[in-house]
């Protein structure tokens, strides 16, 4: 739709919508938490590559007899596909998906573990359950009542 100063109304309000959204995410406090976990990946990524490349890699070039990995190519017409970075790739990947995968599942496992503690020492309240006496039983008491008072006299 254009208005009269020729300006497209539509384009111009999904603008406004979508900068707005993006204006109540920013200002959420979500981000920081976003960024924070951002910069720790980017450096737990670091000691990953560093494990790959100058622990694991080294061992496995040894295993193989390759002096060098990622060295590793295929030439297909002239061109090159380097399957052994590839492959680092992937190692490295695997590396970072199992650590990931173990630091989960230990936070879940302390967290319900924390939560059987609490629930074992937590003092037990047991429920005073009233006793309803049927009619008949409370008709019966009565009468030997009675009848012990009528003994007394």
């Amino acid at each position: 739709m254009i208005n009269k100063k020729g300006e497209l109304i539509i384009v111009k309000n999904r603008a406004d919508s979508f900068f707005k959204g993006f204006k109540d995410f920013i200002t959420k406090g979500n981000i920081m938490d976003l960024a924070i976990a951002f910069i720790i990946g980017a450096a737990f990524k670091a000691i990953i590559t560093s494990l790959v490349n100058d622990i694991i890699m080294p061992l496995v070039n040894t295993l193989t007899g390759n002096a060098d990995f990622s060295e590793l190519i295929w030439l297909v017409n002239g061109s090159e596909v380097r399957y052994g970075s590839f492959i680092q790739a992937v190692v490295e990947f695997l590396i970072i998906a199992f650590s990931i995968y173990a630091a989960v599942t230990l936070v879940i496992r302390r967290k319900e573990f924390n939560e059987r503690v609490q629930k074992e020492s937590a003092p037990v309240v047991e429920e005073v359950k009233e006793v309803v006496i049927p009619e008949d039983i409370k008709l019966l008491t009565e009468i030997r009542d009675e009848l012990k008072e009528l003994k007394k006299k």
